[in-house]
């Protein structure tokens, strides 16, 4: 029989991609949505986080769930108002599905595998390298992924294993951030941000879903893990690898700090910022990653 995986946020950048691979291995997959959208190989169920509401059939029959779901942290300004969606979109969803679980009385559910974020660790921490026990930073996202793991911690005592990805900036070019670095240099108008010396952690998508993929089916795999490739680079180098291979120039000098500050506001802190993060957990638990370095994967994705 096969095994059932149900996704929250699925119909985002690494849900969908995430989907295809789980279908492509055997697996049968539903989501669950705020709308409806069904399609002959993916089941959607509803819930209405505001109203405390799950469809039932969603849970009973699930061997695992892979939570995404979340407000996309960089698509406005950080107002109080947009803070506070961020983070209840991060804390509610668990809390909510904690609860319905645990109404049940009885289920089938083996793992929990949440995404987290390596923002936990602070808005940027310098050129020292982070593993998963370095200190947790105290800036708004911090607060958040400290908040959001917390909420998913409960999930563990109902006797189900619960794993952890902090995950670095995921590549695509189906969304997220590369699209958006990608474009100004296609225009012959790309540049490093502020000293592009922040160190970025990077991870390829297929990379991170097989990663979630690995998790659920590995259960030694427990606790918390980065996501993120082997071989961190700075803003700068990335900037010019996707140059190189779109084989155009950078001509411009770098933006400055204070220009994104008044763009984006205390949004900026996120490109401003970086972390040079250790993946070397997830590789000793036996974890192989595909994209090692930023040129392998950006040739990938770019060509």
């Amino acid at each position: 029989m096969r095994q059932h995986v149900l996704i929250t946020g699925g119909s985002g950048l690494v849900g969908t991609r995430l989907t295809e691979m789980l279908l492509e291995k055997g697996y049968q997959v539903s989501h669950l949505s705020r709308s409806a959208a069904s399609s002959a190989s993916v089941t959607t169920y509803l819930w209405d986080i505001e109203k405390k509401e799950i469809e039932p059939e969603a849970l009973t029959k699930t061997d695992y769930i892979v939570h995404l779901a979340g407000a996309n942290v960089g698509e406005k300004r950080w107002t109080k108002s947009r803070k506070e969606v961020i983070m209840k979109s991060r804390t509610e969803p668990a809390k909510l599905l904690h609860d319905a679980i645990a109404q049940l009385g009885s289920h089938q559910i083996k793992a929990f595998v949440t995404s987290s974020a390596i923002g936990i660790y602070g808005e940027d921490t310098g050129s020292r390298e982070i593993i998963e026990s370095s200190p947790k930073g105290t800036d708004f996202l911090a607060e958040v992924v400290k908040k959001w793991e917390s909420a998913v911690d409960e999930i563990g005592k109902l006797n189900i294993r619960v794993v952890k990805l902090r995950a670095g900036l995921a590549l695509s070019m189906q969304g997220g951030a590369l699209v958006k670095i990608v474009q100004p240099i296609k225009l012959g108008a790309g540049a490093p941000l502020g000293s592009g010396q922040q160190y970025i952690s990077w991870i390829h998508i297929d990379d991170l879903c097989r990663m979630y993929i690995y998790a659920i089916e590995h259960d030694t795999i427990q606790g918390v893990y980065n996501a993120v490739a082997p071989q961190p680079v700075t803003n700068e180098t990335l900037t010019q690898s996707a140059a190189k291979i779109l084989n155009r120039p950078l001509f411009l000098p770098h933006v400055p700090a204070f220009a994104l500050k008044l763009a984006f506001g205390e949004l900026a802190s996120t490109v401003l910022g970086g972390s040079k993060v250790s993946s070397r957990k997830i590789q000793e638990a036996g974890f192989d990653f595909e994209f090692n370095h930023i040129e392998k994967a950006l040739t990938d994705l770019l060509k």
